[in-house]
């Protein structure tokens, strides 16, 4: 069985091609790059899906070597995300599976992170950090969902770091390049540590570091907020590691690249006797592969919607959606 998936929640559209025994046939994806300093313009990024969406269809079938005719299902990232890309990937899914006859599966797109990081790293029954622009969640699996120990109050890790780098002339997505500048600085500079609970905030850090920026060197600013927002994700990982016991913590999403994140989580997982799985980074941002992997997990369990049904939904909660191989 080989079904297609489709990306398009944000900058990247994204398609590949997967088996049912998680063999990836093909994973092609052509991102939206906003000019210098600006981030993802929902209009703009929709047009460029649209413009770049017959391309990445085609290659991503020609390098499984397959035809639409050949698929046992259509899955596409039905949320969360920006509306305007969404309805880009929810639009294409929902012609190829009505044309061809095709099941439709609607999947959550930080699922999807969560599910393919599984499948590539191995990891079994990990306390899950879901670290993207669109998510910043610890995570364990429980009674057939992913329930929430902790989730930002406000902006994510990823747009944290986005949105700072915008503030010094990058443009989204930034956190390579915030990484590069961070690993430059020397000196620590005091920003907010805001942890709720196990809740995060992290717009006052953002707001402290862009006040800053004009007092202190770039790299430090950078190198202070990674090591500010990195240990109160690290605080809250930690307890919720301590309160589950789970063997395993598992990184995901865009932000799971970065080395020094690592680093602190790995001091962590050896504390407690777990271990520590990081998404492979090419892998890492958002991909095709994350929704046919996703749609072929729920296509064994007969998920489907008809075509006229297809749907997106901006706020997708991941604690509402059902995962019936999770115990």
């Amino acid at each position: 069985m080989i079904g297609l998936g489709i990306e398009s929640t944000a900058h990247t559209f994204g398609a590949s091609v997967i088996s049912d025994d998680g063999r990836i046939l093909s994973n092609v994806k052509d991102v939206y790059r906003p000019p210098e300093g600006a981030g993802i313009h929902p209009r703009e990024a929709s047009r460029h899906h649209s413009d770049v969406a017959p391309k990445v269809l085609k290659e991503s079938l020609i390098k499984a070597s397959v035809s639409y005719r050949d698929l046992d299902f259509i899955a596409y990232s039905a949320g969360p995300g920006l509306g305007p890309c969404l309805r880009v990937g929810a639009t294409l899914a929902r012609f190829i599976s009505a044309y061809y006859d095709k099941p439709l599966i609607p999947v959550h797109h930080g699922i999807g992170h969560i599910e393919l990081g599984a499948l590539l790293t191995g990891a079994k029954d990990p306390l899950v950090l879901l670290l993207s622009g669109g998510h910043t969640m610890i995570l364990s699996a429980h009674n057939k969902r992913w329930r929430v120990f902790g989730e930002t109050l406000d902006i994510t890790l990823g747009q944290l770091i986005d949105q700072f780098g915008r503030s010094i002339g990058f443009s989204s997505p930034s956190g390579p390049q915030v990484e590069a500048l961070a690993s430059k600085g020397k000196n620590f500079v005091q920003l907010p540590y805001v942890v709720k609970g196990n809740d995060l905030s992290f717009s006052g850090i953002l707001s402290a570091a862009k006040k800053l920026l004009s007092r202190f060197r770039v790299e430090d600013m950078a190198y202070s907020l990674q090591e500010v927002a990195f240990s109160m994700l690290a605080e809250t990982a930690e307890r919720a590691l301590a309160l589950t016991k789970k063997p395993e913590i598992m990184v995901v999403g865009g932000v799971a690249a970065n080395k020094r994140l690592k680093e602190m989580l790995s001091y962590i997982a050896e504390r407690h006797d777990s271990k520590l799985f990081i998404v492979p980074a090419d892998y890492a941002g958002d991909n095709g592969a994350q929704i046919a992997w996703l749609g072929a997990l729920y296509h064994k369990y007969g998920y489907k919607v008809e075509p006229e049904h297809a749907f997106v939904d901006q706020s997708w909660r991941i604690d509402e959606v059902e995962v019936p191989w999770r115990s």
